[in-house]
């Protein structure tokens, strides 16, 4: 991509990455792999899911439809409700946590299935310069979430999932354009630089949100620790893991409020990947589960955050 001019050295050093998964499997399809994949692993199967709440980013593959309807047919989780949930790059985050919610509320919910998939492809959307610091990678992500049982031998304990919003900031997306009519009318792909530069003239410069965001980050970090019973120094956090972002964007938003104040190791799982759409906190758990191996009663904190703007912190403990 630098070679073919479509990125700067400097850029490519600021996204750290080395490759971008680009898929040639519709969206929702990469959901099911993904979800089989959670399936197997846990050893179940989809019959008893009672819930399945599917995030997304970008086009589905259909424009007036359902993807998690279709999600739980393929899965044959006939008995689950499917929901679909959308918070931008948030939407992971906010399935797990009507999850999370339903699994509390409904004593006759016993398991429920998340996932994400998006996968960017022109010509509505170019993965390379739709947006400032980010490159989108194609994928399918899923978890598998149950209660508490004398048999669950190992996996992740959610110990605490908050959230917090400033909706003032919805317009970095909106900017100057008018409602449209239809899809993609404002030029024929999603732009996304367009709006943030518009937001940019408007309101002098960044620092304002800057400001804002890390207030935000850090407010959801410290809710999601106490909510686990943990300080922030806790010896037994093993590991922050962070949206798969820019060198840039992390610095802007998160970096600064970790420094100093949590223990762990920071893990940018960014480089093979990119930015996943809705999908960065689960695969952020997924490289938990698999890559990090958490010794048992040690804890993982995975932030995340989405346009709007809502930041979410999930924090996870090994069985």
């Amino acid at each position: 991509m630098v070679d073919a001019g479509r990125i700067t050295v400097e850029e490519s050093r600021d996204l750290g990455l080395t490759e971008v998964p680009v898929g040639d499997v519709p969206a929702p399809d990469m959901a099911v792999l993904a979800a089989e994949r959670a399936l197997a692993a846990a050893g179940r199967d989809a019959g008893p899911v009672g819930l399945v709440a599917h995030a997304w980013l970008y086009h589905q593959g259909h424009d007036f439809w359902s993807p998690a309807h279709y999600i739980a047919d393929r899965l044959g989780a006939r008995a689950a409700l499917p929901l679909g949930v959308q918070q931008m790059s948030n939407g992971g985050a906010a399935a797990l946590g009507v999850a999370v919610d339903k699994l509390l509320a409904d004593p006759r919910l016993q398991a429920a299935l998340v996932t994400t998939a998006d996968r960017f492809t022109p010509p509505g959307f170019d993965r390379w310069t739709a947006d400032y610091g980010v490159v989108y990678g194609d994928g399918g992500t899923a978890a598998l979430l149950r209660r508490h049982s004398a048999d669950v031998k190992a996996g992740l304990f959610v110990r605490s999932l908050a959230f917090v919003t400033a909706s003032a900031y919805e317009v970095m997306y909106r900017g100057r354009d008018a409602f449209s009519p239809a899809p993609l009318w404002h030029g024929g792909r999603v732009d996304v630089r367009r709006p943030k530069k518009a937001y940019l003239e408007t309101h002098g410069g960044i620092s304002d949100f800057t400001e804002s965001a890390r207030q935000c980050v850090r407010a959801v970090l410290l809710q999601a620790l106490v909510e686990a019973g943990l300080e922030p120094g806790d010896s037994r956090i093993r590991c922050v893991a962070l949206p798969r972002l820019s060198d840039s964007v992390l610095g802007m938003m998160y970096l600064p409020v970790l420094d100093g104040l949590v223990n762990g190791d920071i893990v940018r799982e960014r480089e093979s990947s990119g930015h996943l759409g809705a999908g960065d906190m689960l695969a952020n758990l997924a490289h938990i589960s698999s890559a990090i191996g958490l010794e048992s009663g040690e804890f993982a904190v995975v932030l995340g955050g989405g346009g709007g703007f809502t930041w979410s912190c999930l924090v996870v403990q090994a069985v």
